[in-house]
């Protein structure tokens, strides 16, 4: 996540077990989410990388 609280750079750690299409739409969903509050440090906003388990349930 960018300091504007942008979310960028998004990977699939792990493939699941499903196949390519879990991991798409993983990431679809990802990048439709709205701006995070940013990471700050003394007082000033900072990128952050943060890890966002999904888990799918059929």
């Amino acid at each position: 996540m960018k300091s504007n609280g942008e979310i960028t750079d998004i990977k699939v750690l792990e493939m699941p077990e499903k196949g390519e299409e879990l991991g798409k739409e993983a990431i679809r969903v990802v990048r439709k989410m709205p701006k995070w509050k940013p990471g700050q440090q003394n007082g000033k906003s900072v990128n952050v990388i943060f890890g966002l388990p999904i888990v799918f349930s059929f």
